[in-house]
């Protein structure tokens, strides 16, 4: 049997496969982050397409860190109804699914902030004070119970591409001099802070997961490979349940995006583009359930990923935008993806607009 569609036991679900749903922003939530029909309608075709996880794309955990128009919430009891109509739908298939909490940082809509005062071309953002990190703390906790009150199976903490727990792991960003910066470890406070609230409001049964950097590529500066590794170790002795490996943060280079985290060229599982820093990350937490996502386009290449150890699962974001039942389509014998990564889904005139459809298609 192909490796593929074989169970998989993450805490005390049993996932039907190891194929899972990315976090993908959808864009389809009203001005207050309330979801819309049109998610929930994407959502059903996604789930009888034959995922055995699903990660729902991010909510802001405060109206302030909200990152872009038509982001969903999960600030209040405002968010649950249409929260708990997704759930029921994705429940339905007996699928997993967990909400992926997030603030902007220096991204947001509305306050700018980030861990140091923080300037671009295009942006300007203040430092947070230590009661704006409470205060992110609280909401983040805060978010975590209202998903588990939406009848979610756990949230996922976004500390990737950038937002607002990058930012703090960022060397490039993050300058303080209290106990929130300096080193790797205060740099790393503000994600822990927020994971031991997250487990102290919800407690063990649900999934806590993470999605995390292996690398912020860039030129000089941010988190690197070897940081972190470092992370991913104190995440284990902390009790993480799940985490997906990404990469991008502050100050990333595409151009060293493309090459630094690429494996072996003769590696069967060449094409996922952080599978080199993911055998790393793997040799030094080997019992932590781990996600890889990035490139990830044909069957051949995720059954060397789940057959050398590399990580449990496979996950995919793109691939199911044009072709929502993708799982569905490899178990009949569909090699590969359509999805040709061609990121005009990403194109600034279609980026916050039509997210969920594929250009391709038009």
């Amino acid at each position: 049997m192909s490796k593929i569609f074989t169970p998989f036991n993450l805490k005390h679900f049993e996932l039907k496969n190891r194929l899972i749903r990315s976090a993908t922003t959808s864009y389809w939530s009203d001005e207050d982050g309330v979801l819309r029909q049109p998610i929930l309608d994407y959502y059903e075709r996604l789930v009888a397409g034959g995922l055995g996880f699903i990660i729902k794309g991010h909510s802001y955990v405060m109206e302030s860190g909200k990152a872009h128009t038509g982001q969903s919430g999960l600030t209040n009891e405002k968010h649950i109804p249409k929260m708990k109509e997704l759930t029921k739908i994705v429940h339905s298939q007996e699928v997993p699914i967990i909400a992926q909490i997030n603030h902007a940082g220096y991204s947001s809509k509305a306050d700018r902030i980030t861990a140091s005062a923080f300037e671009t071309d295009d942006l300007q953002a203040r430092e947070a004070t230590i009661d704006d990190i409470e205060l992110v703390i609280d909401s983040f906790a805060n978010a975590a119970e209202l998903a588990i009150q939406a009848d979610f199976d756990g949230v996922q903490i976004h500390g990737a591409h950038g937002y607002l727990l990058s930012q703090f792991l960022s060397d490039n960003v993050n300058k303080r001099t209290d106990d929130y910066g300096g080193t790797l470890e205060n740099r790393a406070r503000l994600l822990f802070d927020v994971f031991k609230a997250i487990k102290k409001r919800i407690g063990n049964g649900p999934i806590v997961a993470i999605k995390m950097n292996c690398d912020d590529f860039a030129s000089h500066g941010g988190i690197t490979i070897s940081e972190s590794v470092q992370i991913a170790n104190w995440l284990d002795e902390k009790g993480i349940d799940l985490i997906e490996i990404s990469g991008g943060g502050p100050k990333q280079d595409r151009s060293i995006r493309k090459v630094r985290a690429k494996p072996d060229e003769n590696s069967p599982y060449y094409e996922a583009n952080f599978a080199g820093h993911a055998e790393k990350i793997r040799k030094g937490i080997p019992s932590v359930p781990l996600a890889l996502v990035d490139g990830i386009r044909n069957e051949t290449a995720m059954e060397a990923i789940l057959s050398n150890n590399l990580a449990d699962l496979i996950s995919l974001s793109k691939p199911l935008i044009i072709e929502p039942d993708f799982p569905n389509r490899l178990k009949r014998g569909q090699s590969s993806s359509k999805c040709i990564d061609c990121r005009r889904c990403l194109s600034p005139d279609v980026f916050g607009k039509q997210m969920l459809k594929c250009n391709q298609l038009d």
